[in-house]
């Protein structure tokens, strides 16, 4: 039975009525008399300790955990909060000549700061410079084409350098929804040796990695594809690894990764069995296209809601190589206040096919990811 905890009007009202029930014949409970205020003080602290009990109930289990005992509970199935960590690119200085040192600081307009980390010199005035943020986290991350300022001026150098490979891959530290998600993941389904789950289990254990799956046999028996999203370090990107597909840097029997690709096979070869060869790979877009009629004259918040909607359907069922369904589809933009009378007439899909029909169920290509495309009204 669930215990249904009493509110402080209750409690109050309970303290009330003993004190009453105590002292037959007397009014006990006038305005200012000390017992009726110490029964409101009694019933105060009574709901401070039922509020306690409370949250030491929620602490009791990993479902509800929170903060540093979310970790312990965690940390019991060896599941550990991702740290944060620092995004890195390449900023292109110009000048006359000299040599930009390691530790040179660099400054957004916003006042985020980033750091050389070799010795670089200007060839033909040029020096492409590999920066790393010096703060952790997704708010370093840095587009192609921003201006950054030297903080000390060097001789021969212009003050001003430009963001030539996109300062990215920095993530905040896990979120509790995020680590309890994994943990659940881990009680429910333990490591098995290296299962399918075991492979998707260890990507999504990678900073940066926010949906992952297995691709068993992928190039031949023996070996495993690890396809991977970073919805939240790549948004940049729609959320698609920046890199080229293949395996570890210690793996002999394939071609190395590059990039994102990279970073998570050399993560896996540490955890996979010896046996298989680990190909880390970043899904492929099937960009979907939708043409609706019925609401032309639908508002601006209207399709802008309609949008949402069509992209948080597609996300729900994302599967690589999947079949997401038209009903899916539908649903979520019935919900939309604003789209009544809607009706899809034609859906297209740049990685995939439609079917049956202009208006059927939507199938992905081998290693391709439904994303919401354009939305024409007619």
């Amino acid at each position: 039975m669930v215990f249904s905890r009493p509110t402080l009007t209750s409690l109050r009202s309970q303290v009330a009525a003993d004190i009453a029930a105590g002292l037959p014949g007397l009014n006990a409970l006038l305005r200012y008399n000390n017992l009726n205020i110490l029964g409101d003080v009694e019933a105060g602290l009574v709901d401070g300790c039922y509020g306690y009990l409370d949250w030491i109930t929620q602490q009791s289990v990993p479902f509800t955990s929170e903060d540093e005992f979310l970790e312990g509970w965690a940390a019991l199935k060896g599941v550990t909060r991702k740290p944060a960590v620092a995004a890195t690119g390449n900023v292109t200085l110009n000048g006359t000549g000299g040599i930009v040192p390691a530790g040179t600081a660099l400054t957004r307009s916003d006042g985020a700061n980033f750091t050389v980390d070799a010795d670089v010199e200007l060839v033909g005035g040029v020096a492409v410079v590999a920066v790393t943020a010096i703060a952790t986290g997704a708010a370093s991350n840095t587009v192609l084409g921003t201006t950054l300022s030297l903080a000390a001026a060097i001789s021969g150098v212009n003050s001003l350098g430009t963001v030539s490979a996109a300062i990215s891959g920095g993530s905040d530290v896990e979120r509790d929804d995020d680590l309890r998600t994994r943990m659940i993941t881990e009680y429910s389904r333990p490591a098995s040796g290296g299962s399918a789950n075991d492979y998707v289990n260890w990507a999504l254990s990678i900073p940066g990695v926010t949906r992952a799956w297995c691709e068993r046999n992928v190039f031949g028996s023996g070996t495993v594809g690890v396809l991977f999203m970073m919805d939240d370090v790549r948004a940049e990107h729609g959320g698609f690894p920046q890199g080229t597909n293949g395996v570890a840097s210690a793996e002999t029997r394939g071609t190395p990764a590059t990039g994102d690709q990279l970073i998570i096979a050399n993560a896996l070869f540490e955890l996979q069995p010896v046996g298989p060869i680990v190909f880390g790979r970043a899904c492929t877009a099937n960009t979907v296209n939708l043409t609706i009629a019925g609401i032309a004259d639908a508002t601006d918040t209207t399709k802008t809601a309609i949008a949402a909607a069509f992209a948080a359907a597609l996300l729900s069922t994302a599967i690589p190589g999947g079949s997401t369904p038209l009903s899916a589809i539908e649903g979520k933009i019935a919900a939309v206040s604003g789209a009544t009378g809607f009706v899809i007439t034609a859906i297209s899909a740049s990685a995939g096919a439609v079917t049956p029909g202009p208006t059927g169920n939507i199938s992905s290509n081998l290693g391709a990811l439904p994303v919401a495309g354009n939305i024409t009204y007619v």
